[in-house]
């Protein structure tokens, strides 16, 4: 064991690492997903796989990079100096093919020999979601029904080699995309990034020794569990039941439930989705490592309410956590089955039923439903003969809680990026953006009120192609404990001077001077009144 001093610098010290990475990230990335609205995130292994310290930047990321981790192990050793893994096959350790993950090998000291191969001491990882990675509409968020229409897979290989990019790999990819320039750009600020990490992880080593530092990288994973395994034990024991829907698929199956059973006992949380929906023909299919990331992220949000103190993310943070998942389900689909959707939508429905669960058992700590959607939005073309493709996500309300009401026109619980500033997107694209706002009136009343969600509206000065993909645009995000639901979301086209609603999911083909608006929904409200809430009784979602 050791002393909280010593714990805490450490903690930092290997959090800096991800932190400093993900800096250089930021300021050496081309595309304006990346450097301006800080879609990716960064992390630091031990050589074992074990998640070690985390930037804080997008949890539905962070949560399945381990996945990502051990499939570069299992697929890629043995690993020498310079190596670098590229993938994101969402059935080989990815989530869903924009997000590109890429994986290092660090050799703190002179490389140890086992079984005539060296061992790595540490890893660090990206994943950074690509505006553009091929597939049957620009942006590669279509509404696909199989994984090959969704953009190119890339299993688990070395994209680097003891130091030497592997040039077939790099030309193979970038001939697959719209946008190759920026591709390479990006993918280019991600090696960047590694090498800043691999740079100080041998920092760290040199001015404290290799085994020093894997002596209280160990101690800060075994803190992280005790944290968390306290945590749950001041959730009372009991079965808390819970279901939520997804609107739809996109190709007409609609109200797709997900099933959730809470066991809470001592110190352990079983989370079973036994009667979630099977795997659907649309891309809101999501794989076993997102469902892992949103139970993580919420445990760990609860964590930080009971226990009122800052948390290690690490390996700890899963071991209090059993999930069990169909397999065939929404949530284990069989290999490729489409997923774009279910990195960005799904996640998002997962984390309502697991926060509506928890609120059955801690009426005092879990807020009511935020937007539960990330209102993705990508379009592409060519203007002045060069091609462009763009993806963003759309904030909205947060859900109101006990404390106070909830947030307005930010991004919730899977997504952690900023927007688009409209200069940025107004010179980099031909586009207008005509209005950005709160959407007032959109949360739920209640004690405390929803969030607001935002009004979007862009005009587009050359034919595009358009995928919008987005949900709550007929389940509306729950109130709690009296609290009235937010409002729905609403995505609509201007043509000719006649404006018509659009489907949550929907992909068109625009002519220059046609305008796409995107109203996002409100968070739900929380109470009835000033008094004290009644006593809860048991919710199920919409059922």
């Amino acid at each position: 064991m050791t002393d909280a001093a010593t714990l805490s610098v450490f903690n930092h010290l290997f959090a800096s690492v991800a932190e400093e990475m993900g800096g250089a990230l930021e300021r050496a990335a081309y595309s304006a997903n990346i450097k301006e609205r800080l879609d990716f995130s960064c992390a630091l292994f031990l050589g074992d796989g074990q998640m070690l310290a985390q930037a804080a930047h997008i949890p539905v990321h962070l949560g399945a990079m381990p996945a990502s981790v051990r499939a570069a192990i299992d697929h890629c050793q043995p690993f020498q100096a310079g190596d670098v893994v590229i993938l994101n096959d969402p059935y080989l350790g990815g989530t869903h093919l924009p997000d590109i993950t890429l994986v290092s090998p660090i050799f703190a000291e002179e490389p140890r020999l086992s079984s005539g191969h060296p061992s790595p001491q540490f890893f660090v990882a990206s994943r950074a979601h690509h505006a553009d990675v091929g597939g049957m509409s620009p942006g590669s968020m279509p509404l696909s029904t199989e994984l090959y229409q969704e953009g190119v897979i890339i299993p688990p290989l070395k994209l680097v080699q003891n130091g030497r990019l592997n040039e077939a790999v790099w030309k193979l990819l970038l001939r697959n995309v719209r946008t190759p320039a920026e591709r390479e750009g990006d993918l280019a600020a991600q090696l960047a990034a590694h090498a800043t990490g691999a740079r100080r992880l041998q920092q760290i080593v040199a001015r404290y020794g290799l085994q020093q530092a894997l002596s209280q990288a160990q101690n800060l994973i075994d803190y992280a569990r005790a944290m968390l395994e306290a945590a749950v034990q001041l959730i009372p024991n009991g079965d808390y039941s819970f279901v939520d829907y997804l609107d739809d698929d996109g190709h007409g199956q609609r109200s797709i439930p997900i099933h959730l059973r809470l066991t809470i006992r001592e110190k352990t949380l079983e989370a079973d989705f036994s009667g979630t929906a099977p795997a659907v023909y649309g891309n809101v299919n999501a794989v076993p490592a997102i469902v892992h990331s949103a139970v993580v992220y919420c445990l760990r949000c609860v964590a930080l309410a009971l226990l009122e103190r800052d948390l290690p993310m690490n390996e700890g943070v899963f071991a209090p956590i059993v999930v069990i998942i169909p397999p065939g389900s929404l949530l284990d689909p069989p290999p490729g089955r489409a997923v774009a959707a279910g990195n960005v939508e799904t996640s998002q429905r997962i984390v309502d039923v697991v926060l509506g669960a928890l609120a059955n058992a801690l009426p005092a700590h879990v807020p009511a439903a935020s937007q539960g959607t990330m209102n993705n939005f990508a379009f592409g073309g060519a203007h002045d003969d060069q091609p462009f493709a763009y993806y963003e996500t759309v904030g909205g309300g947060i859900g109101a809680g006990p404390q106070g009401s909830g947030g307005s026109g930010m991004h919730a619980h899977m997504s952690n990026t900023r927007n688009t500033p409209v200069e940025a997107l107004e010179t980099t694209f031909p586009l207008r953006v005509e209005a950005y706002a709160l959407r007032v009136g959109s949360g739920g009343r209640g004690r405390h009120h929803g969030g607001e969600g935002l009004l979007r509206r862009i005009r587009f000065l050359t034919p595009a192609t358009v995928t919008i993909t987005s949900e709550r645009r007929s389940h509306q995000p729950y109130g709690l404990y009296g609290g009235q639901p937010g409002q729905t979301g609403r995505n609509t086209v201007l043509h000719d001077g006649i404006e018509r609603q659009l489907a949550g999911k929907v992909s068109l083909s625009l002519q220059a001077g046609d305008v796409v608006t995107i109203e996002s929904p409100g968070g739900g409200g929380w109470g009835v009144s000033v008094s004290e809430p009644a006593e809860a009784p048991e919710r199920r979602g919409d059922e």
